[in-house]
């Protein structure tokens, strides 16, 4: 199975994947997910936001215990966040019916649609819409940096728009949902090869404007200058000074700039911040003081700005009996986390939990992103055991 995904959406020159949402990569990743499905004898299933299902066991029965993750990828990241957690999930399925399991409640492996967020701007949109978090009239007005709208792009691949939001009445089938990932930090570098999830950070993504006043670069005198890229400059320098204060995270990890011409001063620059701290206080104040920066660092440089919040996640507790059950069972060390996952999007629906198969380099949304071959096949195992414990009683 590994084998057979590796090659797809990937870049030749970076190495990295290029999986977004409902493009020819992501396209391929979905096939290979049903030709999965159906060649294990499980019923697939195409849920109303696009996220695909295979069942074992009646899908409209009570209690099923799901597993899975996603395919899609950040730009050029690794192979392992994500599909990890899809192979795993029919590779513990294989394994348990090589044991020959006899399961008493419905079992599903999933692969949710855009959880990284990367074409539209919004992390996890297909647990999103499923839990009801985000709404199918925000969705709608989701586009991509061509101008796409979510639902045309939808359409473009094959899918129906018309009915996507929340799925109450499947979330209350649904008993349990464990997500295997790759560990995205280094944890368990001197540990067990698997850990489980504590707790998910709160973290958001805020969008910044900086406006400005386009001019010639090589006419145009500094202090006549209102120039938006300073701005943006300084706040990204001051991002990092006042997260490291905090003992949080700050990142602009993407920028647009207008009219983006080597001799010209730009008239706006768009940088987008992805924040992250141990708490909701820490983060609301760590936002609010990169934004005094940012307006501060305007009113001297002639610069407009202008914050909108694009995405927000508080503090994600997992299901604290489910948590101690699998600790206990695997005797493995409780992580927390500060990446977000389909797994804490759900889990103010559904009991949730996580396991985290060790990542020597603690890389992720990279190339270098990388698990031992006997770690994985330890998570596989820890899987199995755990879907046994939970979907066999």
């Amino acid at each position: 199975m590994w084998a057979e995904l590796l090659p797809v959406g990937r870049s030749a020159t970076s190495g990295g994947y290029r999986r977004f949402a409902w493009n020819s990569a992501d396209a391929e990743c979905r096939a290979w997910f049903e030709q999965q499905a159906r060649s294990r004898g499980l019923t697939y299933e195409l849920d109303r936001n696009g996220n695909q299902w295979a069942w074992l066991g009646d899908p409209n029965g009570q209690g099923a215990v799901v597993t899975g993750s996603h395919l899609d990828s950040v730009p050029d990241g690794g192979a392992f966040d994500g599909p990890l957690g899809v192979v795993s999930s029919f590779a513990a399925l294989d394994e348990l019916r090589a044991r020959g399991t006899e399961f008493t409640r419905p079992l599903a492996i999933v692969n949710f649609g855009d959880e990284e967020g990367a074409r539209f701007g919004v992390a996890c949109i297909g647990s999103r819409l499923t839990a009801g978090v985000l709404s199918r009239e925000a969705a709608y007005e989701l586009r991509d940096a061509d101008g796409l709208r979510l639902p045309d792009a939808m359409e473009k691949a094959g899918y129906d728009p018309t009915a996507i939001g929340a799925d109450d009445d499947r979330l209350a089938r649904i008993g349990a949902f464990v997500e295997l990932h790759v560990e995205q930090g280094r944890c368990l570098a001197e540990g067990q090869p698997v850990g489980v999830a504590g707790a998910i950070w709160p973290h958001g993504r805020w969008r910044f404007d900086f406006h400005g006043e386009a001019n010639h670069a090589g006419t145009t005198r500094i202090e006549d200058r209102r120039d938006p890229m300073l701005t943006y400059a300084n706040t990204v320098l001051a991002a990092r000074k006042k997260a490291k204060l905090a003992g949080a995270l700050a990142t602009f990890g993407k920028v647009a700039v207008e009219p983006n011409g080597t001799n010209a001063i730009a008239s706006l620059v768009r940088g987008w911040l992805d924040s992250r701290a141990a708490d909701e206080r820490t983060l609301t104040e760590l936002v609010a003081e990169i934004e005094r920066a940012a307006a501060e660092r305007g009113e001297r440089d002639g610069v407009r700005v202008e914050l909108t919040r694009e995405s927000y996640t508080p503090v994600v507790d997992f299901d604290g009996p489910l948590r101690d059950r699998l600790a206990k069972l695997l005797d493995a060390p409780v992580l927390p986390t500060g990446a977000g996952h389909d797994a804490g999007i759900l889990a103010s629906a559904i009991p949730t939990a996580m396991l985290f198969v060790r990542n020597p380099t603690g890389v992720s949304h990279s190339p270098a992103e990388y698990a031992e071959q006997a770690d994985c096949l330890a998570g596989v195992a820890a899987l199995a055991d755990v879907l046994e414990d939970l979907a066999c009683q």
